[in-house]
């Protein structure tokens, strides 16, 4: 992955992007300007981030900022149609709903968020602020599993802790939103929330591949599906839908922001179990691939599974299911934002779309039940 420029994401100018922004705090809160503006080195690939200061002149309100105790915030800003987004739409307020609910429901740290813009004419594209949160994040880029990082530096025992503080998120999150107060993340559809779910994902294949070359190793794995179809798929709760340690920010080893609510929808337990375990064998994959030792006792399927059947009851089922869902879910992805290279003449067109797939092997071995 070394000397690999990462791919683009954005078409828009942080200069004039931060102009507008402090054009647009003025209507919200007179006199308050917008400082310290950055776009972060790890900007998503989906919806784009912007952080910044908020300062204001005036003694404020409760809870608002001053020029003295200026507010950090982060700024989630639909993603740019101009720059082949890697998913069909962005619902910000649905995402700003779903932050809002979690934080009423749940005891987990999750961003206050302050205002939602509908409009798309201040900044281009709805968008909603909420408070930054100080800490740090297990990198993408290099992995984590490489050395020279935090959480690949520290001690077992840290990385333990880490880890089972991180399933305990997922676990207070399905034990403790109510399922019908998370109805609006109900996916269209019929029959139980997980066949929804991948109707969902299928329909999401099809519109990557629109235009495109096909995935027959993706298409083998929707087959596949069919034949591991859980008989019982268990609890509907409300799903983070991104459920991996590069969406928390950590304070020390313990969780301080759980970020990225995006993929959020109404399913079994087991679609974020089965995404945290899988992207962190992601991850791992690679680093063994490169020939590094990686954390190859970390984030293990069996124990994320014992840890999260302890906290809530709930022995995970069907799990060869969803590691499978996962991996597959994303190699749709991997595969739309390759797609999006090619668009923009970072790479050629390949003769084979799946060798567009970094995990490939993992798919294949897991579609034939060899990878476990």
């Amino acid at each position: 992955m070394t000397g690999t420029p990462r791919p683009r994401t954005t078409t828009r100018d942080p200069e004039d992007l931060t102009r507008r922004l402090t054009a647009w705090l003025g209507t919200r809160l007179p006199g308050a300007r917008a400082v310290a503006a950055a776009v972060p080195d790890t900007n998503g690939m989906s919806s784009e981030t912007l952080l910044f200061d908020i300062a204001h002149p005036r003694p404020p309100a409760p809870g608002l900022p001053s020029a003295r105790n200026p507010v950090s915030c982060a700024l989630r800003l639909a993603a740019d149609p101009a720059a082949y987004t890697v998913f069909p739409r962005y619902d910000m307020a649905r995402q700003y709903r779903t932050m809002r609910l979690v934080a009423d429901h749940t005891d987990l740290p999750v961003p206050r968020v302050f205002w939602l813009e509908e409009d798309p004419a201040p900044l281009g594209a709805p968008f909603f602020v909420m408070a930054r949160a100080a800490g740090r994040v297990p990198p993408d880029v290099m992995p984590y599993t490489y050395e020279g990082n935090w959480l690949h530096d520290a001690t077992d025992a840290e990385r333990d802790r880490l880890e089972a503080a991180s399933v305990s998120v997922l676990a207070r999150l399905h034990d403790q939103v109510p399922p019908g107060a998370a109805d609006f993340l109900a996916l269209p559809g019929a029959g139980s929330a997980l066949r929804r779910h991948v109707t969902d994902q299928q329909g999401y294949y099809q519109w990557v591949v629109d235009g495109r070359p096909r995935s027959p190793l993706i298409e083998r794995g929707f087959a596949r599906l069919a034949e591991l179809w859980p008989r019982d798929p268990g609890d509907t709760v409300l799903t983070w839908g991104d459920a991996r340690i590069g969406n928390i920010v950590y304070d020390g080893f313990e969780p301080a922001a759980v970020l990225d609510w995006e993929m959020a929808a109404l399913g079994p337990r087991e679609l974020d179990l089965g995404w945290m375990v899988f992207l962190h064998r992601f991850f791992q994959d690679l680093a063994e691939s490169g020939g590094h030792r990686g954390l190859p006792g970390f984030l293990c399927r069996d124990r994320v599974e014992s840890r999260y059947a302890r906290l809530t009851g709930h022995p995970p089922r069907a799990m060869e299911f969803h590691t499978l869902y996962a991996a597959l879910r994303h190699a749709i992805v991997m595969l739309r934002v390759a797609y999006r290279r090619v668009h923009f003449g970072e790479i050629p067109a390949p003769a084979d779309a799946d060798a567009l797939i970094l995990h490939r092997d993992t798919l294949e071995a897991m579609i034939e039940g060899r990878y476990w």
